[in-house]
């Protein structure tokens, strides 16, 4: 338990100002978390959730960092940083959530957080597996984002399907053809303009996002792309899971 002397309050005897434990906070955070496959610069989103304007305290963004969090790639990080490397990334891990003034005494967040979800077991089954790491890129999160956890490829899910069956068949028809030096691929649209288009391109796992001049990609309704081709890893047992995670989501955000 090398970090329970952190919880007890620790004042920086390196003598930095709050703004210099911050920028020191947002170097660490660049180089050991914002890799992309992991959270994104400014705590955007990446292959971990987004971490920029949640309504994170500072006492949830010490505890989650000091722990992990189980089942994800999300390692403990008070045994991995130094206590000053550890302070600047959670006081700036705190600005990125509108704390001005980050208290850079570890342990002297205020009390509270989002609460802890309390899920069935199946459901709970039913997020490891919506997240799981393991599975590289062939996981649900690689496209949908739950609670600023994922990669926003597809719009947010509204209406859970019946069952496992129904979730292999879903359709898409948010997924249109993009035809670019006369080769057509799958194709997300995030823009289209008078300038440039950019959507994600469905052809490869994770998909890629492209930027192209207006001119250079022509859009077309409809395509032969279909979700059945992207969750053949899990099992119908999986999916069922994945549903009762998603149904407890729904109903908990209404």
């Amino acid at each position: 338990m090398r970090w329970l002397p952190w919880l007890l309050g620790f004042a920086p005897a390196w003598g930095q100002s709050v703004p210099e434990v911050v920028a020191q906070g947002e170097k660490v955070f660049n180089q050991t978390c914002a890799t992309g496959y992991c959270h994104g610069l400014k705590g955007g989103s990446g292959g971990a959730p987004r971490l920029a304007a949640r309504g994170f305290d500072e006492a949830y963004i010490n505890s989650t960092m000091t722990r992990g969090v189980s089942g994800t790639a999300m390692p403990a990080f008070a045994t991995i940083l130094s206590r000053s490397d550890f302070v600047a990334v959670a006081a700036y891990v705190a600005t990125l959530n509108g704390i001005a003034t980050p208290n850079v005494n570890l342990g002297g967040g205020r009390a509270g957080g989002p609460p802890m979800e309390t899920l069935s077991r199946d459901a709970a089954r039913g997020r490891e597996l919506f997240f799981d790491s393991l599975r590289g890129f062939g996981r649900c999160s690689t496209c949908h984002e739950v609670n600023g956890m994922g990669i926003p490829v597809a719009s947010a899910i509204a209406k859970v399907p019946a069952d496992a069956a129904a979730l292999r068949a879903l359709a898409t028809p948010g997924v249109r053809t993009a035809t670019v030096g006369g080769e057509p691929m799958p194709a997300v649209v995030v823009s289209q303009g008078k300038t440039r288009t950019i959507f994600f391109d469905l052809t490869s796992v994770p998909p890629v996002q492209r930027t192209l001049d207006a001119g250079a990609a022509s859009l077309a309704e409809g395509s032969r792309w279909s979700h059945a081709s992207v969750v053949g890893a899990y099992s119908d047992g999986d999916l069922e899971s994945i549903l009762a995670y998603l149904r407890a989501e729904v109903m908990s955000n209404r």
